[in-house]
């Protein structure tokens, strides 16, 4: 999967999918990072048909030493799906209140889990009300999925392997926090402030808007390519937990690099040990 068609859909296109024959699962992932959860904007209206998934909870592991949003167990994951009616082979939609930050986290992890037929609804919910299209407060009971968890079908960096790929001199690790955090003058939210040395930075709003819609293709390979994203070479992204960072793994899926890996526990797993070496400036 590389191209927008297959990765995104536009607000339009998926109210017809929907009201298809055949319609995706549909799932709404809206959260903040500094709270409260978005169960209460899916309660308020959402997608019709669209059922509630918490990123901290059910896409998610507990936060700890691995980081503030590692890794689900695949157990806990696979529950999680069945419940909210993903099917075996069947395509999947995910959403979130427009910045496409959760959403993406969704997208990485299914798509990590094996589940290939994953979109991303562009522009989020914002974008399905602009486009004056029905809002539900309904929630729906899917019938139970079938869909199997299978771990390890995108590719992870831990620790180690970020620490490698940073120093490389052929590949890039990709620091997409705001440069302020980047050059460790300021850490709201973890311990210890600066980055993983080597890596480069490439804040989010240099590839993605506000709105959490992408550029073209061939933009984005231009983005990527001047901070030193080249061909054939190995790629990775980390964040402040891993979940900005998967917006970036999307947006090089989208500029033609399925390779790139994430590293999911993400600064807040980097300094659980205070072993590890931090770089500040730019």
């Amino acid at each position: 999967m590389s191209g927008t068609e297959e990765l995104l859909v536009e607000a339009d296109r998926l109210a017809a999918w929907l009201d298809s024959a055949d319609p995706p699962a549909l799932l709404d992932v809206r959260w903040r990072l500094a709270g409260p959860p978005g169960r209460a904007d899916y309660a308020a209206g959402h997608v019709p048909g669209a059922v509630f998934v918490d990123l901290d909870t059910e896409l998610c592991g507990p936060p700890g030493p691995a980081g503030r949003h590692p890794l689900p167990d695949p157990a806990a994951l696979q529950a999680a799906l069945r419940a909210a009616g993903v099917r075996a082979g069947h395509p999947v939609v995910v959403y979130d209140g427009g910045d496409g930050m959760a959403a993406a986290r969704a997208w990485w992890t299914l798509r990590w889990a094996g589940h290939r037929q994953v979109r991303l609804l562009h522009g989020g919910f914002p974008d399905w009300v602009a486009a004056g299209l029905p809002v539900s407060t309904e929630a729906p009971s899917p019938a139970t999925g079938d869909v199997t968890v299978r771990p390890g079908e995108l590719p992870v960096l831990d620790t180690a392997s970020a620490a490698a790929l940073a120093a490389a001199g052929d590949g890039v690790l990709l620091d997409v926090r705001a440069a302020p955090r980047y050059r460790g003058e300021t850490e709201p939210i973890d311990p210890v402030a600066g980055h993983v040395p080597g890596a480069v930075n490439l804040p989010a709003g240099e590839y993605v808007g506000p709105d959490g819609r992408f550029p073209a293709a061939d933009a984005l390979r231009e983005r990527f390519a001047a901070a030193g994203v080249a061909e054939g070479a190995p790629v990775g992204a980390y964040c402040g937990s891993g979940v900005t960072a998967a917006q970036a793994v999307l947006a090089l899926h989208l500029a033609g690099r399925p390779d790139a890996a994430l590293y999911v526990g993400s600064w807040s797993n980097w300094v659980a040990d205070p072993s590890r070496p931090v770089a500040t400036g730019g």
